[in-house]
């Protein structure tokens, strides 16, 4: 039986495990990393993924024990450390008048090292405040890490407008580049609460189901086009990719559903006016800055 621990950003690492250690799945155990000792939890690998880890496995990495009791105590010890620590460090930057937003403060289990993760829009000259740092906390090793927004959201974590966790939290490794003329193509309305997630950019999973929606948009008529329907003749006012239908503006001003079956396309031009702006899928009365919602300088990285 074979265990591994997921660390930040979905890695995932087999374990090296002593013969005479006994783990169980979903246990606590201390493992050392590249960074010091560290807190995680164990999981059992399926077949599966072991075959794959066959070809490309990643380094695996020593279990030094099982967490015991005294361990969980000084683990919660470990984690009020890092809240003092976390405003701490704010406090000394503000002090510095840095622009830095902190995410997170991390000990090493043996406190030996401590990480402090902020966003900020510009590189940060931080040189003096490291000082204050050495100072404030002697014998410690401190790293001052900056990552972006999307890296921010994955650290902090939370459930999204779905009802479950982030996916960068469960499984996103790597984050793709996202524009909002993936959501205009998939009908969503171009408001920020639609189409962004926590870290203020633009959802990842728009980019999950693009692909669908463009094959169902080959078998429909697009927006603006001439069709025949049962009822007479009308222009295309909005595709329902889902429902593989669109609603038609008829030439009496009234709007109705039609299924692909249902209607024939036009040749020519069809003289009904149609506003595309006022379509369902757009809402005007929220100003949307579009360049800031695609904006992906400092959104990701990779310096976790």
């Amino acid at each position: 039986m074979k265990f591994a621990i997921r660390t930040i950003k979905n890695q995932f690492h087999p374990l090296k495990i002593d013969d005479n250690a006994n783990i169980k799945q979903g246990e606590y155990i201390i493992v050392r990393t590249d960074k010091g000792e560290e807190v995680f939890r164990a999981f059992i690998v399926n077949e599966q993924i072991q075959r794959l880890w066959e070809k490309h496995k990643p380094e695996a990495l020593p279990v030094v024990r099982v967490m015991t009791p005294e361990d969980f105590k000084t683990y919660e010890e470990q984690k009020e450390l890092e809240v003092k620590a976390f405003y701490k460090c704010r406090d000394l930057a503000l002090k510095r008048g840095l622009v830095m937003k902190f995410a997170q403060a991390r000990y090493t289990f043996d406190r030996k090292k401590i990480t402090f993760y902020y966003t900020a829009p510009e590189r940060v000259d931080f040189r003096e405040l490291l000082k204050d740092l050495t100072k404030e906390f002697p014998r410690v090793r401190i790293d001052l890490r900056h990552i972006g927004v999307r890296d921010e959201t994955s650290i902090i974590q939370g459930q999204g407008i779905c009802g479950q966790d982030y996916c960068c939290c469960r499984f996103l490794k790597k984050f793709e580049q996202v524009n909002t003329k993936l959501a205009r193509d998939q009908g969503i309305p171009i408001t920020p609460g639609k189409i962004t997630g926590a870290c203020g950019r633009l959802l990842c999973c728009l980019n999950y189901e693009y692909k669908n929606y463009i094959d169902a948009a080959k078998t429909l008529p697009p927006v603006g086009s001439g069709v025949m329907t049962p009822d007479g003749v009308g222009r295309v006012f909005m595709v329902n990719f889902l429902k593989k239908s669109v609603n038609v503006k008829l030439e009496d001003g009234k709007i109705k559903e039609y299924q692909k079956p249902d209607i024939e396309m036009i040749d020519g031009e069809v003289n009904i006016d149609i506003d595309i702006n006022n379509n369902m899928n757009y809402q005007e009365e929220e100003v949307v800055d579009i360049k800031s919602l695609e904006d992906e300088k400092n959104s990701s990285t990779g310096n976790i």
